[in-house]
């Protein structure tokens, strides 16, 4: 195992508390609001202008979010696929080079403690993200194996092309090669003397990209994004919209859906695969990883609870409420993590966690809403039915070559 350490850059954060992306200066007149939030050690803005006007631009014509915080790794050496095979959940092995997938990683126990996005970019050379830093847990597991870790989180800027003319917009810019381009495949070109990569991915649930690029080249990609894409209706967008849209996509969000077990401090609080509803990104049969000894014992015999989708009658979101099975509230099953009346959609939606075995029923359970009037509290008793995620997947998500629009 051989460990590199951090790049110079990140030396700035003993002298900074919250860091600017290198996107910031150029990004700065298109903030209209001075509200910010800290991400992984950056400084971020939480809107620029309104989040309706950024909601809708993801919706309708394309938004772009600086993606920079995003907590990057490099894994790569002559043991670079067996190790990351034993620490994920997925089966790394089937993962072709120039292509990305979805993934975990848990203790011993079963239980999460991430999940994040493996790009592979040859048979030994791999990049992790996650959005939180993993990089003791990383280096814990690596004993054993010729493998180098090192995180490149300052190295990379990037940023995400989220919405139906995003392709229109990329295509404009002058990148080549996007129509072949399905999803979660990526290609690497040159862009005004960088090296640019263009992923097919994204957190919004609907047509999108990412693109990483040096530190350097960001200030010049993000200009000549918004020059481009000004008759295509490109908006920045902040964490907020970026929020909406994801509950509607139905993804997870840590800290908010789910708790890593490393942060967790009451007994009972961690969730497994099993219980996120993330059966699909893990690989039993690809032989010993992480927590498999675990996994295999708790499908045996069942899960205590799972995350499902819900929809809400009315149209007040319920944020933090509790789910109940019947009317009378007196037996609580559940309680909402995300929730959202979807603008596109309208429907009222969330995202629950649900106890056994009521996330399997098809009755209706009643969800104890509060709504804030004025300063006053009025009590609602709702009605809600478990229904499918993701709430919403337009078909141009996954079609190749996407629509121009």
């Amino acid at each position: 195992m051989r460990f590199e350490s951090i790049s110079t850059a990140s030396n700035a954060h003993y002298r900074r508390p919250l860091l600017h992306t290198p996107f910031f200066e150029a990004s700065k007149p298109w903030i209209q609001n001075d509200t910010f939030i800290a991400w992984a050690g950056y400084s971020t803005p939480d809107v620029y202008s309104y989040t309706e006007h950024e909601y809708f631009a993801i919706r309708n014509t394309c938004a772009l979010f600086d993606l920079t915080p995003m907590v990057k790794y490099r894994i790569a050496g002559p043991d670079a696929e067996r190790y990351l095979n034993r620490v994920v959940t997925c089966d790394v092995r089937k993962l072709k080079v120039n292509r990305v997938i979805y993934t975990l990683w848990c203790n011993d126990e079963g239980h999460v403690i991430d999940d994040g996005t493996i790009f592979r970019f040859g048979e030994q050379e791999f990049r992790i993200c996650s959005a939180e830093r993993q990089l003791d847990w990383f280096l814990d597991c690596a004993i054993g194996y010729d493998v180098e870790i090192s995180e490149v989180t300052a190295d990379i800027a990037a940023l995400a092309l989220q919405g139906p003319t995003s392709y229109t917009v990329l295509a404009a810019l002058g990148l080549q090669g996007l129509e072949n381009l399905g999803a979660m495949g990526m290609l690497q070109q040159e862009f005004e003397g960088h090296t640019v990569m263009v992923s097919r991915t994204g957190f919004t649930g609907d047509l999108g990209y990412e693109l990483w690029i040096d530190p350097e080249g960001a200030a010049t990609l993000w200009t000549r994004l918004m020059e481009v894409g000004h008759q295509r209706g490109i908006t920045p967008m902040g964490y907020r919209a970026l929020e909406m849209a994801r509950i509607e996509a139905g993804f997870i969000l840590p800290h908010v859906d789910f708790i890593s077990c490393n942060h967790t401090i009451r007994l009972g609080r961690e969730s497994s695969p099993w219980e996120l509803n993330l059966d699909w990104t893990v690989a039993l049969g690809k032989g010993h990883f992480n927590g498999r000894r675990a996994l295999l014992a708790e499908k045996a015999r069942g899960v205590r609870r799972k995350l499902v989708g819900l929809e809400l009658e009315g149209n007040k979101p319920a944020h933090g409420s509790l789910i109940y099975a019947d009317e009378a509230n007196t037996q609580q099953i559940g309680e909402i993590t995300a929730a959202l009346w979807s603008p596109t959609l309208k429907r009222n939606i969330a995202i629950a966690k649900i106890n056994a075995p009521h996330f399997d029923s098809k009755a209706s359970m009643w969800v104890d809403l509060y709504l804030n009037r004025e300063l006053q509290w009025e009590r609602r008793n709702v009605r809600s039915w478990i229904v499918d995620r993701p709430f919403y997947s337009p078909p141009r998500r996954r079609a190749t070559p996407p629509p121009l629009r």
